[in-house]
């Protein structure tokens, strides 16, 4: 009997590929890696997804179009490695009778991690300097801000936000949040407010939340007049829920003092991308989630859902 076969299209995951060999064995799957940067495009996708009884999907849109290719193929289950979800079409999936589940409240702690990291980046500049150093030979000394004392927006508060919270908080930063389904969370004491209200308290502005009708395109230009002058923006949500045309038009009126993008409306980000000219400026990879051992945990978690599914369909 034929063993189904897994196709891996998440970068991380495929970053470590070869220790997943026994635990897809152990499971009595085999599995093909994909040859992937960020994503899959849909036409690559309508190729070579027809041909899997699996599917561990990354950021890869998986389209309608690719469900019933999929589906008019082998594909019999598939699971979305990760917690965004924006990417894919569940609604075609349930139509298909194909089974598909995510794999939420993973990674609140490492995406959170980078958000911090950002933040006092942008505080310090010393991503800025560093640069300065290697690449200029100089020895810059710019005055940055501490983030002690300084009150600090967190769009979205779930698992990300939550523990993006926690993390300012020790940092000594006062945090609002905002998300139309807060709760409450123990030992994070944070204010609230209806998005965009007191905005112009924030000293730093950071997003966290999932990218959905309501969160797309949320810093807008209509959101500049209401920015406290020099806020730094921080980014490891999803690219669309910034603009970056409103973005530019913040930094170069200095409304906005700098920003950190762990993602972008268009990924990669473009050599001529104008954001590039900003040197105060952080950008990431969408690697937010990428440290070894959350792949590791991520990555079993899926394999085992899977081949959950696949079993239910043999």
């Amino acid at each position: 009997m034929t063993r189904p076969n897994v196709l891996v299209t998440c970068p991380p995951m495929l970053g470590l590929i070869d220790e997943f060999a026994a635990a897809f064995e152990e499971k009595g799957l085999d599995f093909t890696p994909a040859k992937v940067t960020q994503i899959l495009s849909v036409e690559e996708l309508l190729e070579i997804v027809p041909k899997h009884d699996g599917w561990i999907i990354g950021d890869d849109p998986a389209t309608r179009a690719v469900v019933e290719a999929g589906v008019k193929g082998k594909l019999k289950a598939a699971v979305k490695w990760g917690v965004g979800v924006d990417n894919v079409d569940f609604a075609a999936f349930r139509d298909f009778g194909v089974p598909v589940e995510n794999t939420p409240g993973v990674f609140g702690g490492e995406v959170a991690d980078v958000a911090l990291t950002y933040t006092l980046g942008l505080a310090r500049e010393t991503y800025r300097i560093d640069r300065e150093i290697r690449l200029n030979n100089g020895w810059p000394k710019p005055s940055g801000i501490s983030v002690a004392g300084r009150t600090v927006a967190v769009v979205g508060f779930g698992d990300i936000g939550r523990q993006t919270a926690k993390r300012i908080i020790a940092c000594g930063g006062k945090v609002i949040a905002y998300d139309p389904f807060y709760k409450p969370f123990a030992g994070v004491d944070v204010e609230t407010a209806e998005w965009p209200a007191r905005l112009g308290e924030a000293d730093f502005l950071i997003f966290t939340c999932p990218l959905n009708d309501g969160t797309r395109g949320m810093f807008n230009r209509d959101i500049l007049s209401k920015l406290k002058r020099g806020v730094r923006v921080v980014n490891v949500a999803r690219g669309p829920v910034v603009v970056e045309a409103a973005l530019l038009e913040g930094l170069e009126s200095g409304v906005v003092h700098s920003a950190a993008l762990d993602v972008f409306e268009v990924e990669p980000l473009a050599p001529d991308n104008p954001l590039r000219r900003f040197d105060r400026c952080i950008f990431g990879s969408h690697n937010g989630s990428n440290s070894a051992d959350a792949v590791r945990r991520v990555s079993h978690i899926a394999i085992g859902k899977i081949a959950r599914f696949l079993g239910s369909a043999a």
